[in-house]
């Protein structure tokens, strides 16, 4: 329950945020959404395309194991994940608050939980978020993006965002790791504590996922 409300209280606390609180929206972010999304990065700060890509590697790193954990959850774990695409935490939140822990996976691993489960899926996207880090420190401006950070709500909350999906992970993590049978306090707690890539680094080593079959009812004695 403590967990629920934690978690209900940091969704609130976080939209209330985003949409009364952070900075105004400025002329022309619709524009700079779509020039982002299209690939049309002139005049652009690469601190702010190497952040709004990596926010599509988030979605990603969470899907490897929200799909898992979502196989014995009452409610649908795709919808949610499928959501964070677009609204990142805004839509991870609630699903960590009504997740209930899991650490077995019931059940045959379908096309779709091999590719996530894969740990070649893992190296991919640490690799690209390595090009995208190194695109963003190299070449960004850092003095422009704390200017934009204080005065576009855009990138202000977008910023906030990816920092709360590095916190929350942890959540999910120790659930994975005992599905898997690696029971390791050290290891949990290193990969919890380095931000995004500590996530992408699990995902590239982890051990295969094998699931069990769920247990068949007993006929009834009469």
């Amino acid at each position: 329950m403590v967990r629920k409300i934690a978690f209900g209280l940091l969704w609130l606390g976080f939209t209330t945020y985003a949409f009364f609180l952070a900075p105004p929206e400025q002329p022309g972010t619709f524009e700079l959404i779509k020039n982002l999304s299209i690939g049309q990065w002139q005049g652009i700060n690469p601190l702010v395309i190497a952040l709004f890509n990596l926010m599509g590697i988030w979605p990603l790193i969470y899907s490897a194991v929200v799909f898992i954990d979502g196989r014995g959850q009452k409610i649908p774990a795709w919808l949610f994940a499928i959501a964070s695409f677009a609204v990142g935490a805004f839509a991870l939140l609630p699903y960590l608050a009504l997740r209930q822990p899991n650490n077995q996976f019931v059940g045959e691993k379908n096309a779709l939980i091999k590719l996530l489960d894969s740990r070649v899926t893992g190296v991919v996207l640490t690799v690209a978020t390595v090009i995208l880090v190194a695109y963003g420190l190299t070449g960004g401006d850092w003095d422009s993006f704390v200017q934009q950070w204080q005065t576009n709500r855009f990138i202000n909350v977008m910023s906030l965002d990816f920092c709360i999906l590095c916190l929350v992970f942890p959540t999910l993590l120790g659930d994975d790791m005992a599905r898997r049978g690696w029971k390791n306090p050290q290891l949990f707690w290193l990969i919890a504590l380095i931000p995004l890539f500590g996530p992408l680094i699990y995902l590239s080593v982890r051990p295969p996922l094998e699931g069990v079959e769920s247990i068949p009812k007993q006929p009834a004695v009469n």
